[in-house]
């Protein structure tokens, strides 16, 4: 479930202060492959290995932060990098 729009206006990535907003569904997609493949970590080091069915993403960085149970987790060390667009 999408969260509230203004909610969303008032969240910033911790890293960059940069605005966030919802993940695409290409961006799911590409993330959730990483996953499945084995090959998605966070910014931490762990291993991802349930799929991240939301997320939210900040203007120009290629990170994205998942949102779990509705709760938007905005930890520096739980960001999971995005895939290299040209790479998909």
């Amino acid at each position: 479930m999408p969260l509230d729009a203004d909610f969303l206006s008032k969240l910033v990535c911790p890293k960059t202060r940069q605005p966030l907003r919802q993940a695409s569904a290409e961006e799911l997609s590409a993330v959730n492959g990483r996953i499945d493949s084995g090959e998605a970590r966070s910014a931490g080091g762990e291993t991802i290995s349930d799929p991240v069915e939301e997320g939210l993403v900040p203007e120009g960085a290629a990170i994205l932060y998942p949102v779990r149970d509705g709760v938007p987790v905005l930890l520096a060390e739980e960001a999971i990098e995005l895939p290299d667009p040209s790479a998909r």
